[in-house]
């Protein structure tokens, strides 16, 4: 199994190129975990169970972390056996049937020692994944749907935290940018009311969260949520206005919510702005939703 890339003296991507497939990652992993399942990984880990020094056993220290690894991801049966050779990425993961998986890291952890956790965290996540049975079609999408359950089950800060970028060198890794880290982070800070900024040692950390957290916030903003600014409800007025009386308009390029027709009259289906479900709720005015996967509860002006 390819396991963590890892953008070492390159350009570093950043941005939101990959957001539509980690919206759908998060709706993935509530429709497989439930909302109940997801809610158990209610602390992110912590860093002292993470923390590797110079002065730790190469070996001994890999698999300390990755046992630590393995409690947080509540996975009990799994043992991790951590070995290190060259790769060209950062990490790779056996995913046979278990007990025992086999993880190699790229040889320059050795004397990167602060990053082991954030590669093991990523490959005994493909561990989770595979138990659970939780895939993406592709290569790439499968890796960007394992760093956002990474994050967003509360090991992802390690990957965050992992970047780091000056004018001479680079270093980054994962599949996701780091404001795409900082977006799933701060879903998952929303849900759970976590402050992830003590976790952070990386100088270059806390901006992209920053960065990723104004993306999240503006989830929570959209047409027709009673949370949408004046300029967003007077677009969405524009658009119901023309979905009554026009068919062909229901659906809108760009927006977020769409238009339908129903026996009951027009209705209007939107991204629940924490797990990305869809949701319809008829279009009367002030209404309540409640997202059946998630169990947020939404006030919205239809």
């Amino acid at each position: 199994m390819r396991g963590a890339d890892v953008a070492n003296g390159s350009d570093v991507l950043h941005g939101f190129p990959h957001l539509d497939t980690v919206q759908s990652a998060i709706t993935g992993l509530y429709r497989r975990l439930s909302c109940d399942g997801v809610r158990a990984y209610d602390m992110s880990i912590a860093p002292a169970d993470v923390a590797f020094s110079d002065q730790d056993d190469l070996h001994l220290g890999a698999q300390r972390v990755a046992r630590a690894l393995v409690r947080h991801l509540r996975l009990p049966d799994a043992r991790m056996i951590v070995s290190f050779r060259e790769m060209h990425h950062a990490a790779s993961v056996e995913l046979a049937a278990g007990p025992e998986y086999f993880i190699e890291l790229n040889d320059r952890f050795r004397t990167h020692r602060r990053d082991i956790g954030a590669a093991l965290a990523h490959e005994i996540t493909h561990v989770l994944l595979h138990r659970l049975d939780l895939a993406f079609p592709g290569a790439r999408p499968n890796e960007i749907l394992t760093d956002t359950v990474t994050a967003y089950l509360g090991a992802g800060w390690l990957l965050l935290d992992a970047y780091r970028e000056d004018s001479l060198t680079s270093q980054k890794l994962g599949y996701l940018t780091p404001e795409e880290f900082g977006y799933v982070l701060a879903k998952r800070a929303l849900v759970f009311g976590e402050d992830p900024s003590p976790w952070f040692t990386s100088p270059q950390a806390w901006p992209a969260y920053l960065k990723g957290r104004d993306r999240a916030l503006q989830d929570k903003r959209q047409q027709p949520l009673t949370a949408a600014g004046r300029s967003g409800r007077r677009t969405y007025a524009r658009d119901r206005r023309f979905a009554l009386v026009d068919e062909n308009s229901r659906a809108i390029p760009g927006a977020p919510y769409r238009f339908q027709g129903g026996p009951d009259g027009l209705r209007v289906t939107f991204p629940c702005p924490c797990c990305h479900q869809r949701i319809g709720v008829p279009v009367r005015g002030r209404v309540r939703a409640r997202c059946a996967l998630c169990r947020a509860v939404l006030d919205c002006d239809t």
